[in-house]
């Protein structure tokens, strides 16, 4: 394929770096440029998104698989390209834009999440990327106006009635099960370890105490005695300050074999002693709730959510196809414009991803 050499993605891909070459227009959309570079940047992103841990350096140096992949992921970059040079058009054109209070908000939160709050690890981060805040800040802002319009010219127009979302949860109700939960209260008797040569051995003689301990407590709450009081006694877990409690947790959360053994128990039961690698335990099953799916009363707005985006997703596709329909289109490369048409032609009201 001509519309981009493989040699300049291959090198994208091993070393991420930006190479200074000269811009060669690809196609004008009402006027705005796309260039090769552009769409060179959007190709290296989306194989490495593809292919992920997968993309090994005999891969980016086999040239004709790389164009495969090349040629896969292009048509639908150049689809994706078009339209969000529109609805960035169409931003400007309503005097959307991204205020340096929102942009600090954005850019603080994003560094908590990343936990990059520490100046030098944000700018070593930023170098990984061969990026600058100026960079961060352009695509924040392309984000920003493309969302906005989608929002106002077909998110703000959409009304959702009661019906649509009963219809939607009739068919989906699957999306709104709860899952099965389980309750328990635990005793921890702990079995130091110690490390030699870099492997942790435990006493065979604290083994045995810590069985002896586990049994002891266990026929002592048969006899009667309150779990919660005997686990704040003895539990070196940190749920003797809640009297053992643990959950409820998805029960899907714990390991199969625990699955099986309280699949097996009625609420009010103890567990035999079990060894753990941090000791031996005794389990109390205190309840089970089964999985159920949830009454629409009590989703009504989760319903209502995603019948709304759903739509949203529908009619900003019908957007961009009457946007593109309207632009002023004029191709540099012949065989992209080929790429471009048959991709629209096998989804008319294709949109951005």
């Amino acid at each position: 394929m001509k519309c981009i050499s493989t040699l300049v993605l291959a090198v994208a891909l091993a070393i991420p770096v930006r190479a200074q070459i000269i811009e060669r227009v690809l196609v004008k959309v009402n006027g705005d440029i796309i260039t090769q570079t552009e769409l060179e940047e959007r190709q290296t992103a989306a194989i490495r998104a593809r292919m992920g841990a997968d993309l090994k350096p005999e891969m980016v140096n086999n040239s004709e698989e790389l164009k495969k992949a090349v040629d896969e992921v292009t048509p639908q970059l150049l689809v994706d390209a078009i339209d969000e040079l529109l609805l960035l058009q169409m931003g400007k054109e309503k005097g959307y834009h991204l205020s340096d209070d929102q942009f600090k908000a954005w850019l603080e939160n994003l560094r908590k999440e990343q936990n990059l709050t520490d100046d030098q690890k944000f700018q070593a981060a930023l170098k990984q990327e061969g990026m600058t805040v100026d960079d961060l800040r352009k695509n924040v802002e392309k984000q920003f106006l493309v969302g906005q319009v989608q929002r106002d010219e077909v998110g703000s127009k959409l009304s959702i009635t009661e019906e649509e979302a009963r219809q939607y949860y009739l068919t989906h109700k699957n999306e709104f099960a709860e899952p099965a939960t389980v309750t328990l209260r635990e005793i921890l008797i702990e079995v130091p370890s110690t490390t030699k040569g870099g492997q942790a051995t435990i006493s065979v003689a604290k083994q045995d105490e810590a069985d002896a301990q586990a049994a002891a407590l266990r026929t002592r709450l048969l006899a009667g005695e309150d779990f919660a009081k005997v686990a704040a006694e003895a539990s070196a877990a940190p749920s003797k300050a809640n009297g053992g409690l643990i959950g409820p947790i998805n029960i899907l959360e714990v390991s199969v074999s625990l699955q099986e053994l309280i699949g097996k128990m009625k609420p009010g039961e103890i567990t035999q002693p079990l060894r753990t690698n941090k000791g031996v335990q005794l389990l109390k099953l205190e309840t089970i709730k089964p999985a159920a799916i949830q009454p629409f009363e009590s989703v009504r707005d989760v319903v209502a959510d995603k019948v709304h985006d759903a739509r949203q997703q529908t009619e900003v596709r019908k957007f961009l196809a009457r946007m593109r329909g309207q632009a002023l289109i004029e191709w540099k490369n012949d065989e992209l414009k080929k790429m471009y048409e048959k991709q629209v032609a096998l989804d008319p009201a294709g949109g951005v991803h």
